[in-house]
């Protein structure tokens, strides 16, 4: 019998690698754990919503107010009714992994156990939406004894990849998004990030699954003041006067089947702004060249 198995059934983990087996692993207590440094607003991480464009936005690892300009949109229902979504930048379609752990023989995730993630905004493969894996590890295991996805990997645990999404965008320890749809929690989640404790949202609104692998997305119908592709272009939302409520337009909405708050962008002349007030309307519209890109917009309320 080697040691690695000896160990392993004595109730020791040991995780070797190049240097040969490591020390023991013991719990964590996420609660007197190191809080990952994170900033959504970089060059590297962002896309549209980037700190050296929009002087707005928070320095890095700064506390996010999601319920404040540019990150919080008012826009319109398929049938014309206002709705309220969060502006999270453009995300991929190709989702993260989050990994769940359960022991063996058991049904439930292990209590406690902080699930495991692998990257930061801003590093490569990083993505909000987070394809599960289940993973298998020993009846005996301790809550918060791994903490790191390479380390979690390295035991050789049976995995499962699941067909669930969870849109867990991940922020800076105090940021807050307080509107959410269907009870949803507002309070800033944990997980684990190479041993420290990486804060992050919970948008559930809706059940999510990978289609193909894939996140899928859903259509957006924009209107700016002024085109994409002219001077001062794709700046700013067509507005009602005085008002926050723009002219975008939503395919579908929680509860929809095809519902995802992946949105594909989808540009329409701005001369049409007046008359978009629905989905048939915005259908109606001329559209216009522009970047092709999906953004993670979860709606938060829906006025009735």
């Amino acid at each position: 019998m080697s040691i690695r198995i000896a160990l392993m059934l004595t109730g020791i983990l040991v995780v070797t690698g190049s240097c040969g087996a490591q020390a023991a692993l013991q719990p964590m207590d996420p609660a007197h754990a190191p809080v990952a440094a994170v900033d959504r607003f970089s060059d590297k991480a962002g896309t549209l919503l980037r700190r050296s464009t929009d002087k707005r936005l928070p320095a890095a690892n700064e506390p996010i107010d999601f319920d404040t300009a540019p990150l919080d949109t008012l826009g319109l229902s398929p049938t014309g009714e206002p709705v309220l979504y969060y502006h999270l930048d453009v995300q991929s379609t190709t989702p993260a992994p989050v990994y769940v752990l359960y022991r063996e023989g058991e049904n439930s995730p292990v209590q406690n156990q902080l699930n495991i993630i692998d990257t930061l905004p801003g590093e490569k493969g990083y993505n909000d939406f987070r394809q599960i894996w289940k993973v298998w590890v020993p009846s005996d295991y301790v809550a918060n004894t791994i903490t790191d996805a390479s380390t979690l990997l390295q035991t050789g645990y049976k995995t499962e990849k699941t067909d669930k999404l969870l849109n867990m965008p991940v922020v800076p320890d105090k940021s807050h998004a307080r509107a959410r749809l269907n009870g949803g929690n507002p309070q800033l989640q944990d997980a684990w990030y190479h041993g420290q404790v990486a804060k992050f949202l919970l948008f559930d609104e809706a059940p999510l699954s990978v289609s193909g692998d894939k996140v899928p997305v859903s259509p957006i119908y924009d209107g700016f003041t002024i085109n994409p592709g002219q001077p001062g272009g794709e700046m700013d939302f067509c507005t009602d006067p005085d008002s926050k409520q723009t002219h975008n337009v939503v395919a579908t909405v929680p509860g929809d089947k095809a519902y995802s708050p992946l949105w594909l962008r989808i540009v329409y002349d701005s001369a049409a702004c007046a008359s978009v007030h629905n989905l048939d309307t915005a259908l109606k519209a001329r559209v216009v060249p522009a970047k092709v890109l999906m953004v993670n917009c979860p709606i938060v309320l829906i006025e009735q």
